[in-house]
This record gives C-alpha cells, structure tokens and sequence, in this order.
C-alpha cells in the first residue's frame, strides 16, 4: 500500500522557485549572455520550508 504523505508547505520568499539564473546584460566574447544563479536562503534552495514547531510558553 502506497504510503500517505502530505505535502510540505511553500517557501513563502521564493514562491517554490529556488534557484533563477538572471541575466546580467552583458554578453561573453563567444556571444553568450552572462547570468547569474540565485538560490533562495531561507529554504536553502528547497522551495519547501519545514512546518512550524509548536513553541512551548515558559516562565508565564
């Protein structure tokens, strides 16, 4: 039997895209663009973030 697992929650900063290439605007001297790759921190380039603890209250 397959086993039931939920799914986690989306990353809330990157909407569940981690990782985007971004062009610079220049080009390489072979006529390609430069891009550069930026990953989500938060989700540590998941997309997925880790559901949220129950905080205990203390002291109160």
């Amino acid at each position: 039997m397959p086993e039931n697992t939920l799914p986690r929650p989306i990353c809330a900063h990157c909407d569940g895209f981690p990782r985007v290439a971004i062009t610079t605007g220049q080009t390489t001297p072979n006529g390609h663009r430069e891009t550069v790759i930026a990953t989500c921190h938060p989700c540590n380039g998941t997309g997925h973030t880790a559901p949220a603890r129950a905080y205990a209250r203390t002291g109160v």
